[in-house]
This record gives C-alpha cells, structure tokens and sequence, in this order.
C-alpha cells in the first residue's frame, strides 16, 4: 500500500516536470516549502537526470528549485507573520505538520537568529517549516529572501547533481542498471517504511490532542 502510494508521488512529480519543465521545478519546490511535505529528494533528482540528458542545466535546475524555495517560503512567512502560530495549529494537521515540527523549526530560529534560514535549508525536515519561526519573529524581508535563496541553492543543486550522476550512468552503463535493480526492492521496503513511520507518528499526535 505505501509503496504504492510512493509510487503515485514519484509518478505524478515527474509527470509534472516532464510536463512543465523549468516553471514545475519552481511550483513543486514552492510547495514543499510552504510547509507542506512534497519531498525535494525526488523533485531535483529528475530534475537532475533530465540534466543527464539535455533537456536542462545543471545550474538551471539548481537555481529554479530555489527560487521555488523562495516563493513557498514567502507564503509560509506571511501565514506565520499574519496567523501566527495559532494558524499552523489549526491547519498543520491536514498537510501532517504538527507542533513537534514547529517547535524543532522554533528552537532552531531561538538558538541561531536569522542565520538559521540559510543554515536550516541545508538540512532535511528543517528546512521545511524554518521559514515559520522567521515569519513570526518578522525577520526582514530582504534578509529573508536573500538567505532562502543563498541556502537552497547548495541543497538543490547537491540532489540535482546526484540526479545527474546516476542519469549519466543509468544510460551508460548496463552493469549499473543491472546492479540497480536488484535492490529497488529493497529501496521500495526502507522508503515505505519510513513514510510508515512518519503517518504513524502523526496519528499519535493527532491522538493525544
């Protein structure tokens, strides 16, 4: 079942991309940044192996995905800004943000100030929500865009690469594709469980409210 629905994800987010080119990497990583669990470790991926194959730029894709950043970011700025934290409490729970993810993003921000919006975009789950703790402590704007941007850029450009590398060799190398495989099954079994993971511990929260 949730490999199934892993499948879907993957499916559609190519879909779009293949679709749209350029502008679906910005709406896609748009979206995973205005705190809402699209995973940008399939997004720039493609993105990367269509790299591999002509259709984009390395430094295209890279710097599409953060502007995408950039506009889902602006939007999680202002919820937070004009709802406070009272917004994603009332709505977190229907695209599976709840408060352990804003309190983590929170002490984040309360320990390392405004340089966390650079730092937080290099680190997985963080980068996320990080955009909500500046939202509410108002962080200035200009400062916010700039550093969303300068700290997106490396962690879509590392997965566009990635991408790249294995589209590369994907199409060059039969041994590779060989090898490849033999462990998707495997790779299917760790990425259900951990979205397993994920959903159950949200349906404890929602519980425990």
């Amino acid at each position: 079942m949730l490999d199934h629905v892993i499948s879907l994800l993957a499916t559609w987010i190519v879909e779009v991309i293949s679709a749209t080119g350029y502008l679906g990497v910005v709406v896609l990583m748009a979206i995973e940044s205005a705190c809402i669990p699209l995973p940008s470790e399939i997004i720039m991926p493609f993105a990367g192996y269509l790299v591999s194959i002509g259709q984009f730029s390395l430094v295209g894709a890279a710097t599409m995905g953060a502007l995408g950043c950039n506009v889902g970011s602006t939007v999680a700025y202002y919820v937070a800004a004009k709802g406070g934290r009272k917004a994603f409490e009332r709505w977190g729970a229907y695209i599976l943000v709840g408060p352990a993810e804003l309190d983590r993003a929170d002490r984040f921000f309360a320990r390392y100030g405004s340089a966390t919006v650079f730092f937080g975009r290099l680190l997985p789950v963080i980068r996320t929500f990080i955009a909500f703790p500046a939202g509410l402590a108002r962080m200035p704007m200009l400062k916010f865009q700039i550093y969303t941007f300068v700290g997106s850029w490396p962690w879509c450009f590392a997965l566009a690469y990635a991408g790249y590398l294995l589209g590369a060799r994907w199409n060059s190398d039969p041994t590779f594709r060989n090898v490849f495989h033999r462990f998707d099954a495997v790779i299917a079994v760790v990425l259900a469980a951990g979205l397993a993971w994920f959903l159950w511990s949200k349906w404890r929260e929602l519980r425990r409210r």
